[in-house]
């Protein structure tokens, strides 16, 4: 089986966005960057029931590589997913990917992010990534066992198994999990 359904996973910094276009490029599959389709301008939260059912409507789309884990909607997108692939790096990884972000991207909206969030230095995101292996990895290994039991999972922990995986043609092809 192809997959036609992929979401991409882990901790802010750990290359989620970059590894999901490559993924999508290489499949020819639309790619929804999540954040790009959360956040409102200015940073603003969109409410609770509008956000999950903008997530119904983005999952229940035939194809896609999905770009992101709110894990309050992980029960509507981890059902639908093919295949769920985790990267899962190393907590320093994550902390200069997101430290070496706002020196890119100052002043700017990222291509991956929603329109009117500009780029900054944000105090509480890094305790968010700082902590991310003890609060919310928790949370998404255990929305993987519950909500995730017919994709297959591919749990990547370093960014020399990222490249592997991208340069091997066989990730193309999936064997639905039993």
């Amino acid at each position: 089986m192809i997959a036609r359904r992929i979401m991409v996973i882990g901790c802010s910094g750990s290359g989620k966005s970059t590894f999901a276009r490559a993924l999508a490029d290489q499949l020819a599959l639309p790619l929804i960057h999540l954040d790009a389709e959360y956040w409102l301008p200015g940073w603003a939260q969109p409410p609770r029931d509008v956000w999950r059912a903008k997530m119904m409507e983005l999952v229940s789309r035939e194809a896609w590589v999905l770009d992101g884990n709110y894990v309050n909607s992980l029960d509507l997108s981890m059902p639908r997913a093919d295949v769920v692939v985790f990267l899962d790096l190393p907590r320093h990884v994550c902390l200069r990917g997101i430290l070496l972000r706002p020196l890119r991207y100052w002043g700017q909206q990222r291509p991956d992010m929603a329109p009117g969030c500009i780029e900054r230095f944000d105090g509480s995101f890094v305790r968010y990534v700082w902590e991310f292996r003890t609060r919310q990895r928790p949370r998404i290994m255990r929305a993987l066992s519950t909500f995730a039991k017919n994709a297959k999972l591919v749990h990547l922990r370093t960014r020399r198994e990222v490249r592997a995986f991208l340069a091997d043609p066989a990730f193309l092809s999936f064997p639905k999990a039993a």
